[in-house]
C-alpha cells in the first residue's frame, strides 16, 4: 500500500514537524509517523532535527526564507569554462 500523503509539499512536511513537536514527539519519532505517511517523499531524519531545532529557537515560518544576492547557476568550473578546458 503507498503512503496516503505521498504527495505533500516540503512546507506541509515542515508543518507536521512543527505541530508534532508542539506536541512534545520526539524528532524520531516525528520522522518515524512523516515516513509512514509521506513514504519515500519523506525529508530525512536530519532535516527533521534540524528543523525542530529551528522551531525551539523561536522560528515559526515553514516556507524558506528569502536570501539576498545573486543566485548560482552552476557549480562547476567544467561548466562554466568554454569547451569544458580547466584552468
Amino acid at each position: 500500500m503507498d503512503a496516503p500523503l505521498q504527495d505533500c509539499t516540503i512546507e506541509e512536511q515542515r508543518g507536521v514537524v512543527r505541530f508534532l513537536w508542539a506536541e512534545r514527539v520526539k524528532p524520531v519519532e516525528i520522522y518515524r509517523r512523516m515516513l509512514a505517511q509521506h513514504g519515500q517523499s519523506t525529508m530525512s531524519q536530519r532535516k527533521v532535527c534540524e528543523w525542530v531545532e529551528r522551531f525551539k529557537s523561536g522560528r515559526t515560518r515553514v516556507t524558506d526564507e528569502g536570501r539576498s544576492g545573486r543566485l548560482s547557476t552552476s557549480r562547476s568550473r567544467k561548466a562554466s569554462s568554454p569547451q569544458g578546458y580547466r584552468n
